[in-house]
């Protein structure tokens, strides 16, 4: 009686923990060809079971077999086709997904999922679920463009960018078209992204991009096209709206405290608000030239001016030999000489005492012939 009882027990606890272990996942799924896909499957892991082996295997076009098997010695991988786009979650318990990267048409088939517990009585559960899994090839869909952080009103000077983007199975090819003032389209870039590191007020126009895949046999999908306008503003308010944007980037619920403007005169005048935008980023080049120029000359000017104070005229040098020469000889008569107070003066004092001893010589000479007898007499009373 007891040994029925104790397997009765044994029963209604495999029967109760078998309805916690049951694999859930979906019969059906869909994948995009060249896309990856996961199939689900997973449980609620119960404390006293412990799993033993997972296995997921395929019965497809190509045959049936075990794709990927876990046990105690680890992860395996069995069938080649696979290798290297598969993978199984480990660290995330009850979670046994399969995850299959770059579809192939040749994948599509039934996939079953069975999972392996061992209990507290050494006794082995297994549940298993099935999968359909469909690979779809999917034209590429009518592509949207993105602007960057400043918007499609950005100033001349800052950077920016427009993104294509395109849903469908990859890959996916873009190009980009600027819309000519004739109607026609200009091809400007087989990339998903256009980029401008430093605009000008001529890159302002009409721009979209087409979209395409191998799946869509050979259909071309056509973005809606946008208006492109930049503004003529200075260097440091495009600097400004370059950090704006970037601020923008990390605050998107921010409004912009600036917005740009443009007038309509500004559209289709490239040539002149490039000159003046040439002009602009130039200007403070252009003024710190003038200011070196302006500060060489007044130093050029200084140094003249100093080397000019320093010589002495040439009347000047003459003047100096000759008042030396004059200061030498009346020492030499007179054993003494009075120091002229200024230069201007040595000119005067000199002319002076010339034109005094030619008045005392022409003196002289008058005496001795208005007075020859004193003279005379004199020379007699001496003798």
């Amino acid at each position: 009686m007891g040994t029925v009882l104790q397997a009765a027990v044994i029963v209604s606890s495999l029967l109760h923990c078998s309805a916690f272990l049951d694999l859930s996942g979906p019969s059906e799924i869909k994948g995009v060809w060249k896309d990856s896909i996961t199939l689900p499957c997973a449980y609620v892991p119960v404390e006293d079971l412990v799993q033993q082996t997972l296995t997921w295997t395929v019965v497809h076009e190509k045959g049936s077999g075990t794709i990927f098997r876990r046990d105690v010695s680890g992860d395996h991988i069995l069938l080649s086709e696979y290798r290297d786009r598969i993978s199984v979650p480990k660290d995330a318990p009850g979670n046994v997904s399969f995850l299959i990267l770059d579809l192939e048409i040749s994948d599509r088939g039934t996939y079953t999922c069975q999972v392996t517990w061992r209990d507290s009585n050494n006794s082995l559960i297994a549940k298993e679920i099935t999968t359909k899994l469909e690979v779809v090839k999917v034209p590429a869909t009518k592509p949207i463009i993105r602007a960057g952080e400043l918007g499609l009103t950005v100033p001349a000077g800052a950077s920016t960018r427009l993104t294509c983007e395109a849903s469908g199975s990859p890959p996916i090819s873009y190009r980009w078209f600027r819309s000519s003032p004739a109607g026609r389209a200009v091809f400007l870039s087989s990339r998903a992204e256009l980029v401008w590191p430093s605009l000008r007020p001529s890159d302002s126009g009409t721009y979209f991009c087409e979209a395409e895949n191998r799946a869509g046999a050979g259909a071309v999908q056509r973005s809606d096209a946008v208006q492109l306008r930049v503004t003529d503003l200075p260097t440091t308010t495009a600097a400004l709206w370059s950090n704006v944007g970037t601020m923008r980037g990390h605050h998107s619920t921010t409004d912009l405290p600036i917005r740009a403007t443009t007038s309509e005169s500004d559209v289709g005048y490239p040539g002149k608000n490039e000159t003046i935008h040439d002009f602009q980023r130039t200007g403070l080049s252009l003024y710190l030239v003038i200011l070196i120029a302006v500060v060489c000359g007044a130093v050029v000017f200084l140094v003249i001016s100093l080397i000019m104070c320093m010589r002495k005229p040439k009347d000047a040098q003459v003047y100096d030999v000759k008042f030396h020469n004059v200061r030498a000889a009346a020492l030499s008569s007179t054993g003494h000489y009075e120091e002229p107070i200024s230069s201007t003066e040595n000119h005067y004092v000199t002319e002076l005492r010339e034109n005094k001893t030619s008045e005392e010589v022409n003196k002289n000479v008058s005496d001795c012939v208005a007075n020859p007898q004193e003279s005379e007499y004199e020379i007699g009373d001496t003798s």
